[in-house]
């Protein structure tokens, strides 16, 4: 198993960072193929472990800085399918980072095929109330070194 496959990787000259997936029959069609929704999951599931890399988790931004960050937008490009038990690479790169805003390039790799990219905008919002909040200082450090 290649080295992308067995753990996740922080390419430090990009700041990419890459989450490796296992496709199981429960992400799959009848036909073996990889459901267009699934593809969601991995992203989501690529961008929580990013931010578990620098420091910081979804209950912990919100237990100690009261917010929660959601997707607002995305846009997605399938390429070629991913198919039951192949092993996927989901990349993470942050594109652009605003105050209460940031969007991430993502792509899904087999190896060297691109199976799908996708561009997806997250917000930081107050977690009682939904209402835009700025991405924590703590946590807007550690992403302005990723732009």
């Amino acid at each position: 198993m290649s080295r992308a496959a067995a753990e996740p990787t922080l390419q430090p000259e990009l700041f990419a960072y890459s989450f490796p997936v296992r496709v199981y029959y429960e992400n799959t069609d009848a036909a073996g193929v990889v459901y267009h929704g699934e593809y969601l999951k991995f992203l989501e599931r690529a961008r929580t472990e990013w931010l578990r890399h620098l420091g910081f988790d979804h209950q912990g931004l919100a237990r100690t800085h009261r917010v929660a960050l959601v997707v607002t937008a995305v846009a997605i490009d399938f390429v070629k399918p991913a198919r039951l038990d192949d092993t996927i690479a989901v990349g993470v790169q942050l594109e652009s980072l605003g105050k209460a805003r940031c969007v991430f390039a993502q792509e899904i790799r087999r190896e060297d095929e691109v199976l799908a990219r996708a561009r997806v905008t997250v917000a930081c919002v107050l977690a009682e109330g939904m209402k835009p909040a700025e991405i924590p200082e703590p946590l807007r450090r550690k992403m302005e070194a990723a732009t």
